[in-house]
């Protein structure tokens, strides 16, 4: 810490009132802060120190006049200073950072995709949180719920599940490695708009691997690689994969090629290009759909919608079914991510090989058991 940064912590009062004289004074007079002023404003967010309005206005100003890199990582770093990290027991570890306020408009598929990549040897972990907004849509949590897996480990205790070589892999919830964090689901809806907590909560990386860990990732607009990569370096994420995907998470379109973004340890961001019919993906819909009965009743910027948890049901059903050998757009939703994924690892000199490959591990049936003991783990 520098010492800055720990005056900044000694005076609550006179640090969040001189932060929001300048990040909320409008449009043309707003002036950024320091990395060590958006770190010290976050901690103060997060332990309860600054009052609420005061916290509202902060989040809020930063968004309305536009995070600056050193803002963006001032708030990471001040929830990564909350946040309860393990290593788990592998070298190599992909960490599956979804959205955590979920999926609105498809059935999500990418909730297995880290027992698939364990069952293809690259040990992976998700995380998320149960609901948030503004978008409450259908998450990691919910859909793993509905398929028997437990939502509760500890760190520690997702460390070891992935460890395990008859497992390696887990998800770890955000009320388990930043309570704090999580304690404000209630406050950011509130707020309505999306701040930019919702931009660096994903990229905490609450477990890491030994030597490496590799970020997996997806967005939507055109100006966040960037934004996701500096992040992802300041985090400490030797790689970053960020996927192109529909609602911004790990799914890119099946029907048509995309343009993707990624980092190996030092190297400049590289776009890269990729087509799902190269892998024998022919859908006819970009995402794997939801049913129209369930699709949403209401605005889900009010709460979650009434049907989530029957869509949660529906897509452990399809996710299950995928790792037990069904072909549908699930299997093809997983084998997508999970083929570009192998290639970025260098596990395969192309996505069609590393496509061949999870092919046949899907088709064979046997990523199911390895999910079994996953959810035989914590309630065994």
């Amino acid at each position: 810490m520098t010492i800055l940064f720990e005056k900044l912590l000694e005076n609550p009062e006179k640090t969040m009132t001189s932060i929001i004289q300048r990040v909320a004074t409008g449009p043309q007079m707003s002036k950024s802060i320091s990395y060590d002023e958006a770190r010290a404003g976050m901690r103060l967010v997060l332990e309860e120190i600054a009052d609420p309005i005061q916290s509202a206005v902060f989040l809020i100003g930063l968004r309305v006049k536009r995070e600056t890199d050193d803002e963006n990582k001032g708030v990471l770093q001040g929830i990564r200073d909350n946040t309860k990290t393990v290593v788990a027991d592998v070298d190599e570890l992909v960490d599956i950072a979804d959205p955590y306020n979920g999926y609105g408009r498809s059935l999500p598929s990418s909730p297995f995709l880290p027992v698939l990549l364990a069952e293809a040897g690259a040990p992976a972990v998700s995380h998320g949180i149960e609901t948030v907004g503004p978008k409450f849509g259908v998450t990691h949590n919910q859909v793993l719920q509905a398929a028997g897996v437990s939502v509760e480990l500890t760190g520690e205790e997702a460390g070891k599940q992935i460890s395990n070589p008859e497992i390696g892999w887990a998800y770890v919830d955000q009320r388990s490695f930043c309570p704090s964090l999580s304690g404000l689901a209630d406050f950011r809806k509130r707020i309505v708009k999306r701040a930019a907590i919702s931009t660096a909560e994903v990229l905490t990386g609450p477990v890491r691997g030994r030597k490496k860990t590799h970020l997996l990732t997806g967005y939507v607009h055109n100006e966040y690689p960037p934004i996701y990569t500096m992040l992802a370096r300041h985090s400490g994420f030797d790689s970053a994969l960020l996927l192109r995907g529909t609602e911004g998470g790990v799914t890119p379109s099946l029907r048509k090629r995309g343009e993707f973004v990624r980092y190996w340890e030092q190297g400049e961001d590289e776009i890269v290009e990729a087509d799902p019919a190269e892998i024998g993906i022919e859908q006819v819909n970009r995402m794997v759909p939801i049913p129209p009965a369930l699709l949403p009743k209401k605005d889900r910027e009010f709460g979650p919608d009434e049907n989530n948890a029957e869509i949660a049901k529906l897509a452990a059903k399809e996710g299950l079914a995928a790792l037990e050998g069904k072909n549908s757009p699930t299997s093809d939703a997983l084998l997508y991510s999970a083929s570009l994924t192998l290639w970025h690892l260098g596990r395969y000199d192309s996505v069609p090989d590393a496509a061949f490959v999870v092919r046949e591990i899907l088709s064979s049936g046997t990523t199911v058991e390895r999910f079994r003991r996953a959810a035989g783990a914590k309630n065994g």
